[in-house]
């Protein structure tokens, strides 16, 4: 690569975020050739803000031919929990692998990082692939493992993802059952932005999440109704995303017990992107996480009429959440994956 630097995306350069996205691409094709692309207005803002409206920066090593782009990295910088951390992606054009520009890319990575004070560079890596490679070469520490799961709505024959097809009654059983266990509860439904009346209870909901499985030093987040706003709701309405909620509301005491979220990007519509699903601890063993997620099921075949998957992800040691998946007919789809922690230190990288 010469001396060629590298340089920090600028959003309103929008070859690079083309070159970006097409090395992002071309990595996809090998790790997860049949998954969801991000791109253009989401792929841009996503690199700026993320889901959660953390602070963020992007950073690119140009390649040789003009307008390309031979690696990339964004770097997440928690401002609420977790500020001993950096959340850290490395993209490299796979026809560059094995050339230094991943190293390239870490080092100045653990440099921006050092600099903002982090301590811990973190991140994730499908099982068996480059990027785990690379990770174990470095020294990083192994996490979470977790794994990704697919809801596969299409016909049978056209299906990339092994399995049968979901029977067209099948959420609606699923959705009886689950309600007749949930007597004297009622569900709710928005999308995107929350509507100001059930900001502060889907807070409470969102921090059920800090008894999930996590690693070992992670903080969870503390959720109010204004960072709902901020953190959840603007970054999704900046993306150009459409957002979708549905809630169980406890009829005797009002309070909100649980919810199930899911994303749909305009231009990949034949996707479905499952968020957070929560109870509260309170509230569990009434079946109420299988009830919105099927009652979401039922909405998305009105709303989204183009969606043919839905992905996920869980972390291993969430039986719960994956015995409700596999009800569903969520199927694994190798590889897995697992987080992965490295000490900033760029003169050790």
């Amino acid at each position: 690569m010469g001396a060629v630097g590298i340089v920090r995306w600028d959003p309103a350069d929008t070859t690079a975020l083309r070159g970006c996205q097409e090395v992002w691409g071309a990595a996809l094709d090998i790790d997860d050739a049949d998954g969801p692309r991000m791109r253009g207005q989401t792929l841009a803002a996503w690199l700026g803000q993320g889901f959660t409206g953390d602070p963020a920066e992007t950073w690119y090593l140009p390649g040789t031919a003009p307008g390309s782009v031979a690696g990339w990295y964004r770097l997440e910088l928690p401002d609420i929990e977790n500020r001993d951390r950096a959340m850290l992606m490395i993209v490299t054009d796979p026809a560059q692998r094995r050339r230094g520009v991943g190293g390239r890319l870490l080092r100045h990575a653990a440099e921006r990082a050092a600099e903002k004070g982090r301590t811990v560079l973190w991140g994730e890596v499908r099982d068996g692939s480059a990027g785990d490679a690379f990770a174990v070469a470095i020294g990083a520490k192994q996490g979470i493992a977790a794994t990704i799961r697919r809801l596969d709505l299409r016909p049978g024959p056209g299906k990339t993802v092994p399995g049968k097809t979901v029977p067209a009654e099948k959420f609606a059983r699923l959705h009886a059952e689950a309600a007749a266990a949930a007597t004297g509860y009622s569900l709710v439904r928005w999308t995107v932005p929350t509507p100001p009346e059930y900001l502060d209870a889907l807070a409470g909901v969102l921090n059920a999440y800090a008894d999930a499985p996590h690693d070992e030093g992670y903080e969870a987040g503390d959720w109010d109704g204004e960072r709902v706003r901020e953190r959840a709701d603007a970054p999704l309405l900046a993306m150009g995303v459409r957002g979708y909620v549905i809630a169980a509301v406890h009829d005797a005491t009002g309070e909100m017990a649980a919810m199930t979220q899911l994303a749909v990007v305009p231009d990949s519509p034949e996707w479905g992107h499952q968020g957070l699903t929560a109870v509260t601890r309170r509230h569990r063993g009434h079946r109420l996480g299988l009830l919105v997620k099927t009652a979401m099921l039922e909405w998305l075949a009105e709303a989204e009429p183009a969606i043919e998957r839905i992905d996920t992800g869980n972390a291993a040691a969430n039986d719960h959440m994956i015995a409700v998946n596999d009800a569903l007919g969520f199927e694994l789809d190798p590889p897995a994956y697992h987080t992965v922690e490295l000490e900033v230190s760029p003169r050790r990288i």
